[in-house]
């Protein structure tokens, strides 16, 4: 296959990359960062990569690049884990979002040779925080800033079938795995003996480790049946206290000492919803697709994680 992907010198985005080096297919990488991008993927070891200079705001020569694609994965999108969210900054997460979206969509309908799929991430904070509720692909949004973030930026994606083009969007959880997302910055209080609930500890987590992630990616790129919403979350979410006394049973640390609020507002900014508030959310469709998960529950994904 031949695959373009936004965001591919991210979190997800690389390891995406890496896999599809791992099995000899060809990749697109569209980078804002030309110079960081080859660093993150030398030729020495990605032979089958292609680097292209790309803006996700704007339109321009990048697009040429999706033409003769077998496929196109969006992952752009500005960081909402980093600072406090001004006005300037909701902006900038929406606008790399819809906008991006909508110039991707627009590459793919003036495509020569059209993509068979585009794989567009979303999130979960479509369906908004309840430590009491639970929601599947067929709940409805919520009516905060990150539910109407992803409904602007699902329905840019959802125009990509008036191309005749297969659309999959898939709600993402939190990313887990060594080296980056949230759980790099979570673990720092237990490195110190510090660890423990966070918040109130009652609220939900909804999670998926990378791996899967990468592998769900890759199942929706090649099987024509998956069309439509699918979460992008593991089967068994947990509560924030049983996250903490995993982590520190692997960890082999002391998991008692809460963590208030405001210790992770530090670390996460206004991002820290995510994991102060939560959601509980299961991937009916995504099993009923058949996708096999790795890493079904919390324990076996923080092994494998922590003890890289």
């Amino acid at each position: 296959m031949k695959i373009a992907i936004t965001g591919a010198t991210g979190f997800v985005g690389s390891r995406l990359v890496a896999r599809l080096q791992e099995e000899g297919h060809q990749a697109i990488a569209l980078t804002r960062n030309i110079s960081y991008a080859r660093k993150v993927f030398p030729s020495s070891a990605f032979p089958n990569i292609e680097i292209v200079a790309y803006t996700p705001t704007a339109l321009g020569s990048w697009q040429e690049a999706i033409s003769g694609c077998d496929g196109v994965v969006n992952l752009a999108g500005e960081s909402i884990a980093e600072g406090r969210w001004t006005a300037e900054k909701k902006q900038e997460i929406l606008n790399s979002r819809q906008l991006s979206t909508q110039n991707i969509v627009a590459a793919i309908a003036n495509a020569e040779h059209k993509p068979n799929v585009l794989i567009n991430a979303s999130a979960i904070g479509y369906y908004g925080t309840s430590e009491t509720a639970s929601f599947t692909e067929d709940s409805p949004s919520s009516n905060d800033f990150l539910a109407e973030v992803c409904q602007a930026w699902e329905a840019e994606a959802r125009k990509v079938s008036d191309a005749g083009v297969r659309l999959v969007i898939l709600r993402l959880g939190i990313v887990l795995d060594a080296g980056g997302g949230a759980l790099a910055k979570m673990i720092t209080p237990f490195k110190m003996f510090a660890g423990g609930p966070i918040g109130s500890g009652n609220q939900w987590f909804s999670w998926i480790h990378r791996d899967d992630l990468v592998n769900l990616i890759l199942q929706a790129l090649t099987n024509s049946t998956m069309s439509g919403v699918y979460n992008a979350t593991a089967p068994n979410p947990v509560r924030m206290n049983e996250l903490s006394q995993t982590m520190g049973a692997v960890m082999n640390r002391p998991s008692w000492l809460p963590v208030p609020s405001f210790a992770i507002e530090a670390l996460l900014g206004d991002g820290a919803i995510v994991v102060l508030e939560g959601q509980q959310v299961l991937p009916q469709r995504t099993l009923d697709s058949g996708f096999k998960y790795k890493y079904h529950n919390l324990r076996s994904a923080l092994v494998e994680i922590l003890n890289k």
